[in-house]
């Protein structure tokens, strides 16, 4: 009589279950070093690490604000097809101002232009890409007293574009 297990058993890599086994650990490797990748390639825009920095910045905005509030500058943004006319009210009489507009979630889409005096009270500028409503903005001037104003783009901002 023959005994059953004559037969040589094969090898362990040609067996199905060690690498079943060694298999599931590394899909969970593979997955955490995916995580990794899209964290840091996917940064947070919203988290600031130099907090305090950033809070006294915020208090000389907050300056700037209000002395255009006090001055009596407001402003009226509208789009004309690929540019932007803002319409200034108040004792503004500088032939440049600057407008930085910025994405709300994504800070590598913001940008910033300089606004040429079209007229007394007109401001103009072609935009490289049109923003969407929802975009903020920020109008400052450069010289001395200095102030600022500042919004978000709604859709009634865009009821004019496109026509001429």
């Amino acid at each position: 009589m023959k005994p059953l297990h004559d037969t040589p058993a094969p090898p362990w890599y040609r067996q199905f279950w060690p690498w079943f086994l060694i298999a599931l650990p590394a899909c969970a490797v593979l997955a955490s070093l995916w995580t990794l990748v899209i964290a840091h390639t996917g940064a947070d825009d919203l988290v600031v690490d130099e907090y305090y920095k950033d809070g006294l910045a915020i208090n000389r905005e907050l300056e700037k604000r209000q002395q255009a509030e006090a001055a009596g500058i407001s402003a009226q943004l509208s789009l004309d097809g690929d540019a932007l006319r803002v319409a200034v009210a108040g004792p503004v009489h500088q032939r440049q101002l600057r407008l930085s507009l910025s994405h709300p979630m994504e800070a590598d889409r913001d940008f910033a232009l300089p606004l040429m005096q079209a007229s007394p009270g007109l401001y103009r500028a072609r935009l490289p890409s049109l923003p969407a409503p929802g975009w903020h903005w920020v109008l400052e001037n450069d010289t001395p007293p200095l102030w600022r104003l500042d919004g978000q783009f709604s859709a009634a901002d865009f009821s004019h574009a496109g026509q001429r």
